[in-house]
């Protein structure tokens, strides 16, 4: 695999990042310094050299703003992610907190539905029932009928009784009557012997 001029400038950059060229240009102003101080002679090419050092160090302090301003801000921008961060963590423990509520709520809404249908079940079994007062009439009804079958008990239990007196009566008078039969009947044959010694 062969690596391209491209990817080599993309590493490069990836590795330097923005302040990359600072470096060597901080180096090329020291040793443009260090040439210029041990230069004696003043001359044109000295005077040129001392013109690009003075831009060379207003360029590497241009960059050393900008780094600290970079860097600031990324201080910045990390609090703010940190804070961020924060909100959104306080959000999902909010949202968390909602989700139970929720779901307390749901459980007390089902509870509330289940006990509605039974009420409601309840309700149609108890307007099938006849009300109070028609269930009073009824056991009022139902009690004058109990006096008056106990009463006509009574009267058959009397009418029971008087013919249970009778059926005895007639009973002894049954057994008397054949008592008087038997001992009629034993008389019967004495009467027909007595009457067989006389002839």
């Amino acid at each position: 695999m062969s690596i391209t001029d491209d990817d080599i400038i993309k590493h490069r950059l990836l590795i330097e990042g923005d302040g990359g060229s600072d470096d060597r240009r901080i180096n090329t102003t020291v040793k443009a310094f260090l040439k210029w101080s041990h230069d004696p002679n003043e001359n044109e090419e000295s005077h040129g050299l001392e013109q690009r050092l003075l831009s060379n160090l207003g360029m590497v302090e241009g960059a050393m703003a900008k780094s600290c301003q970079i860097y600031n801000m990324n201080l910045k921008e990390r609090q703010n992610y940190d804070k961020l961060n924060e909100q959104i963590a306080k959000q999902i423990e909010d949202a968390y907190t909602e989700i139970a509520e929720c779901k307390e709520e749901l459980h007390q809404a089902k509870r509330v539905r289940r006990n509605r249908q039974e009420y409601d079940a309840l309700a149609k079994v108890i307007q099938q029932q006849p009300d109070r007062q028609d269930t009073l009439k009824k056991l009022e009804d139902l009690d004058k009928e109990i006096e008056s079958t106990s009463g006509s008990g009574k009267e058959l239990d009397q009418k029971l009784e008087k013919r249970k007196k009778q059926f005895h009566v007639l009973m002894a008078a049954i057994y008397e009557m054949q008592r008087i039969l038997e001992a009629d009947n034993e008389t019967a044959p004495e009467e027909d012997g007595v009457s067989m010694d006389t002839t």
